[in-house]
Parts: C-alpha cells; structure tokens; sequence
C-alpha cells in the first residue's frame, strides 16, 4: 500500500494525533530522498522496533553551503515513495521548503563539540542546519525511535546530542552502513561518479579495511592508521578532504587507540567533483 504524503505541519500533528490515541509506537526516518537500500534497511528496521514507520523526504536548504550541490542534488520522488511502500512506511512527510522555514523564520540548533572539525570544519554552517531540521522532526513526530545511518557518523553524533540536550525523548539508533558488493558505502551521491570514477571510489573502503587490519595486527598510533588510509587514496587519485581517527562517543582526536577503546577511522575524499565520505570502528 502507498504510503499517505503528509505536506504540512498541521497534517503531521493530526496524524500523530491519532496515533497517539490509538496507542502505536512510532519510528521515524528523516531522509533527504533519492533513498537506496541503506535508507530501505533504516525503514524496516523501525518495522521491527516500533508499531508504524513514518519518513521525510525534504532536501533541507539550510544545510548546503553556498558552493554546494542543492540544485543537482538527486531527486526522485515517484520512486521513493514506492521503496518507502515497499518497506511498510504507513507516512512521508514531503514539506516545501517554506513550510519549514516560512517568512520570519529565526530559530537554529547549534550542536557545538562534536560538530567540531571533520565535516563541521570543511562545511561550515552544514550542522547548524542538519541540527535545526531534525530537531523539528524529532518535535513534530515525537516518536519512540528514531533511526540514521552509521555513514554520516559525526552527524548521528551530533543528533545524538541534540536530542539528549533538548531531552527530545526518542530513541536514536545507528544503524551500520550498508554498502555495495564491492565495499563502496552507498550515497544518494554515488550517482555523480562516472564509472572510473566508481571504480576509484572503492579506495575509501579499502583504506580503512587497511586501517582496521593495521590495528588488529598491533599498530596503535593513529597516525599510521592514517597513512593506511591516505596510501590508497593517493593510489586511486583520490583528493583528500580528511582522513583521522576520532573516539567513537565524543569525536575528540586521539594519538592512539588504547586497548579496550573504541573508536572510529573516517574519511573524506573527492572523487572527480564528488565529495564521498565513509567510516569505520576501530576496536582497541
């Protein structure tokens, strides 16, 4: 069964409303659209953990930076609608930006530590507008879970905190990266890459796989994890962005991975014109 599109804010409530009333658990699945698998698995995943599954598909403007790819960004509304069905997502919520951001709009979240560097230092601006729209999902819907991709990790950290902070209430739940055959995590992104380029991109995987292997047999100074990482960027032609290895809670960098520590290798590299970010844990 199709999913019911919910435009407006008043629809959202009505429908929460109801649910409420009746008693069900509520999932929810923020998204930006153009879903693939990994999105699929977030939706059948709050199947299994809450009575109904809602997801948004709002392209949110507040967190592409001026030179970014809002425009172009890939938009297939038809077709996502039919993967939400697919995963049993009774609602999608699909706003015009002006519904959450209407004339006179002035209220932002800012996340501030663990937005830090990686991706909040190359993007300035990009967390302050992630933090802002889902903490207005996560009021709107209020629902028991909420669930994200393990692929955007320092985003996940960052929703983590926000919905501590502003005690929010719903569970969040990261989910590990689902990736292709070959090892490449997917992204509604990946559609930019060319096929050389797609074969290329696999050396974001591959160096951290290298990353990991380096730790397990011994290694624990991150800067030669890093360089594990780095060796098969510059192999593919890839253009750095960040490579680092970070503790898995709060973000902050670490010299080494102690023993009985976990935390995480991540990446950013440029393939062709493409930004592709991936990620890892490290288990000390």
């Amino acid at each position: 069964m199709a999913p019911r599109v919910l435009r407006t804010v008043p629809e959202v409530k009505a429908w929460v409303e109801t649910l409420q009333k009746e008693g069900r658990r509520l999932a929810l699945v923020p998204t930006m659209g153009f879903l693939h698998e990994g999105h699929v698995s977030l939706m059948r995943e709050g199947g299994r953990r809450a009575d109904v599954v809602a997801a948004s598909i709002f392209v949110n403007p507040t967190q592409f930076g001026p030179r970014e790819d809002l425009a172009r960004y890939p938009r297939d509304f038809e077709g996502d609608l039919g993967r939400c069905a697919s995963a049993g997502v009774e609602a999608v919520f699909a706003p015009e930006p002006a519904v959450m951001y209407p004339p006179g709009y002035q209220t932002y979240v800012d996340v501030t530590d663990v937005s830090q560097g990686l991706c909040g230092e190359r993007r300035p601006g990009h967390f302050r507008g992630v933090a802002t729209i889902v903490t207005q999902l996560l009021a709107l819907f209020r629902p028991a879970v909420a669930l994200f991709g393990e692929k955007d990790y320092q985003q996940l950290q960052v929703i983590r905190a926000l919905n501590r902070d502003l005690h929010l209430g719903a569970d969040i739940v990261g989910m590990p990266t689902v990736r292709e055959a070959d090892g490449l995590a997917m992204s509604s992104r990946n559609a930019y890459l060319s096929a050389d380029e797609r074969q290329r991109a696999l050396a974001l995987s591959k160096g951290l796989r290298a990353a990991q292997a380096l730790l397990a047999s011994g290694t624990r100074d991150t800067g030669a994890l890093v360089e594990a990482v780095r060796r098969e960027l510059q192999a593919a032609d890839l253009r750095e962005d960040y490579v680092e290895v970070r503790d898995a809670e709060r973000l902050s960098s670490l010299a080494t991975v102690a023993p009985g520590q976990t935390a995480r290798v991540l990446v950013a590299a440029f393939c062709g014109a493409t930004r592709l970010i991936d990620n890892m844990p490290l288990a000390g």
